[in-house]
């Protein structure tokens, strides 16, 4: 890819018409800078890409030996056991990881793009495809190496690494219309920012849509991707009388399952409840859980070695994983 020579503090000072001390001084102390000028300086910033610290020559030299990975949560084992296997491909190859969180807040993402560039990060790991504009013009900006993780799309601008939400969570609708259920409902991550939770939401639509016979989402819930998130939700749909639930992910699904267990439902004769991901919580919980297996050690490592190619200059091509529906014992045909 081609290479970009960083914005230096003198072409923010330039550009914001003030000196390089009064920059340092509003990036160091800000109190001591009139708001006006605090705010000439930012704009000039954000222009720019400019970022302070080291992060940027590292960058233009394309020899930086530091990644970063930014993940919505440390809290999903679906991320944790990727982000592993990320890290090791990444020390094989002499290469440290740095990592932030952002709490499923896209508009938190930018501020960690930053700091990890700061830190000398010479490339960067997403998740998903959607993020705000100031996010995807300061990548632009500085020409920032990146892959977009635990997700796939057809802009030939970006490297995908991952899977298809909506056809995976399509699949896994059908496996239970196939089975015979007509009332679904659905306790979704929450949509909006979240083109992953989106993505399985409309797959599932899709799904119910164009089966036909009767078949209908009878509830809908969007819920945080937390155990609590998970009872919840089986609470906000349980009086539309839906036959199976296809939960977001499998930590919602285990949220709903003990919940309906707590409330006397037998779970499948009395309903079925669907996971996603396949993480270790799926097998340990009883009935162990059907879901849909993503290959979370697989697209770990493959994540670090586009990016590692990206890096050193290669454009690199995407990688499409496919995904599994997994039957246990949470998913039967209706009473």
């Amino acid at each position: 890819m081609s290479k970009t020579t960083p914005p230096t503090l003198a072409d923010v000072s330039r550009l914001a018409g003030v000196s390089t001390a009064t920059i340092s001084r509003a990036l160091n102390d800000p109190n001591v800078v009139a708001q006006k000028t605090r705010e000439k300086i930012e704009a000039a910033i954000n222009t720019l890409g400019y970022t302070p610290n080291s992060g940027g020559r590292m960058l233009a030299s394309s020899r930086s030996n530091t990644v970063g990975a930014i993940i919505p949560t440390m809290a999903n084992a679906i991320f944790a056991n990727g982000l592993q296997a990320f890290q090791e491909a990444l020390s094989e190859a002499g290469v440290t990881m740095l990592v932030a969180s952002i709490g499923y807040d896209p508009k938190a993402e930018l501020t960690q793009i930053r700091n990890l560039m700061a830190h000398g990060a010479g490339g960067l790991l997403l998740i998903g495809q959607e993020r705000p504009e100031d996010s995807n013009r300061f990548l632009r900006i500085r020409n920032i190496p990146h892959v977009l993780g635990w997700c796939y799309g057809d802009d030939v601008d970006n490297l995908y690494v991952g899977f298809d939400n909506k056809a995976a969570a399509y699949d896994a609708a059908l496996k239970v219309l196939e089975m015979g259920h007509r009332k679904i409902a659905m306790i979704s991550g929450i949509l909006d920012g979240n083109d992953r939770a989106q993505a399985r939401h409309d797959g599932v639509l899709d799904a119910i849509s164009q089966f036909g016979q009767g078949a209908t989402l009878v509830a809908s819930a969007p819920s945080p991707y937390v155990l609590q998130g998970g009872r919840d939700g089986f609470d906000q749909v349980k009086s539309a009388q839906p036959t199976a639930i296809i939960c977001g992910n499998d930590v919602v699904a285990a949220g709903a399952m003990t919940r309906a267990q707590e409330l006397g439902f037998k779970v499948p004769s009395d309903i079925s409840i669907i996971g996603f991901d396949d993480i270790g919580l799926a097998s340990a919980v009883s009935p162990r859980m059907s879901t849909v297996r993503v290959p979370q050690e697989q697209m770990g490592k493959a994540a670090a070695e586009v990016l590692i190619a990206r890096i050193g200059g290669t454009q690199g091509t995407s990688v499409k994983f496919p995904t599994e529906f997994i039957q246990r014992g949470s998913l039967a045909p209706p009473a």
